[in-house]
């Protein structure tokens, strides 16, 4: 069977959540201690999230999740034209010479772009308009995220060819159960493999990089302008920075784009209806039962997301380890699925049995 065109699931002029997924050749590992070669390659671990904080500083494209294992990695993106329609001439045509500099400083960072290389971007409409539109645009994000690693790793191992299997694979989440079933998945990923034993220690990955920002705080007894100061100072050096904001709250934030003008990510709009902290209690609630003998106890309350969103535990844990295995294409609920056609033909999306029969329990 031909595999489905992504223009058919999102396009750049959209706003659309996507979950990716890139895995190097024939799965070996890569990214991390090769038991073939004896070689030890997590430092393109490195590579792959310096990469990523590049592109969310960027791209009009919020970065809400990442892991990154020994053989592949996962992302979810969400596009934001809207966010890119609030950029000046100028600045579209920055971003984008900072993306594919047309020169390059000795350590490979881009120079800074000089008045007639902007002006070839700014004074060409076509042009500047399809910079607009690759600005949004999750392929574009994912081509100069995974050629820019295949380059460097082909480089330093002195080989030629393909570093990648294949194209990357994206599943479209559809609903609010989706993103946070899929989240969870994609920050456990190292804890269901047995690569970690918590949270905190699950390198790599967006979860560890919330919790090691938490711990900054304002000092009591600080002025208010000092306070405002240390803030700012905190935003710019935080290590979850170039992430998402986490919460969403619809009654109080800001509404339209909400463009970020921290200089590291795209906009502060959230995706989740709980605190940064409540997740964290979530995804420590459900390690505890992915991963059999773990240390520790395990509170007997459920957490109250669950009566929020009509879930179960046991179908939460179900959606968490099995994610991958139950949705091909897009992931929601039976009924949201039902309801959506692909972009072009306009044709029902196909939702695995198991999956529809674990989600219509709930209804």
């Amino acid at each position: 069977m031909a595999r489905l065109a992504r223009i058919e699931l999102f396009a750049p002029s959209e706003i659309a959540t996507v979950h990716v997924i890139n895995r190097v050749v024939r799965r070996c590992f890569l990214f991390g201690y090769d038991p073939v070669s004896g070689k030890n390659f997590d430092h393109r671990k490195v590579w792959i999230e310096d990469r990523l904080r590049c592109l969310a500083a960027s791209f009009g494209i919020d970065l809400l999740s990442f892991s990154i294992l020994s053989n592949h990695f996962h992302l979810i993106l969400r596009s934001r034209p809207d966010v890119v329609a609030t950029w000046t001439d100028s600045e579209v045509a920055c971003r984008w010479l900072t993306l594919c500099p047309l020169r390059k400083k000795k350590d490979g960072t881009p120079e800074e772009p000089t008045e007639p290389e902007l002006n070839s971007i700014r004074n060409n409409a076509v042009r500047l308009a399809q910079i607009r539109t690759r600005l949004s645009d999750i392929g574009w994000w994912m081509r100069l995220l995974c050629q820019h690693i295949a380059v460097r790793a082909n480089r330093e191992d002195a080989e030629v060819g393909k570093f990648f299997q294949s194209r990357y694979r994206a599943v479209r989440l559809c609903d609010e159960e989706a993103i946070l079933a899929c989240s969870a998945y994609v920050d456990l990923n190292l804890i269901r493999a047995k690569l970690a034993e918590t949270i905190e220690d699950s390198d790599f990955t967006s979860a560890q990089r919330r919790i090691e920002s938490l711990g900054k705080q304002t000092t009591p007894g600080q002025t208010p302008e000092a306070k405002t100061s240390e803030k700012m100072a905190n935003s710019n050096s935080k290590r979850d920075g170039f992430l998402s904001p986490l919460s969403i709250d619809e009654l109080r934030d800001a509404l339209g784009a909400d463009p970020s003008t921290n200089g590291m990510r795209c906009s502060e709009k959230g995706f989740l209806p709980m605190t940064t902290l409540d997740y964290l209690a979530l995804l420590d609630w459900t390690a505890r039962r992915v991963v059999p003998g773990k240390h520790g106890t395990t509170s007997e309350s459920t957490p109250s997301i669950f009566e929020r969103l009509s879930l179960q535990p046991n179908t939460w844990i179900a959606l968490v380890t099995k994610f991958g295995k139950l949705f091909n294409h897009v992931a929601g609920r039976p009924k949201v699925i039902d309801d959506i056609r692909s972009r072009i033909h306009h044709r029902r999306f196909n939702l695995r049995r198991a999956a529809r029969e674990l989600l219509e329990t709930e209804a």
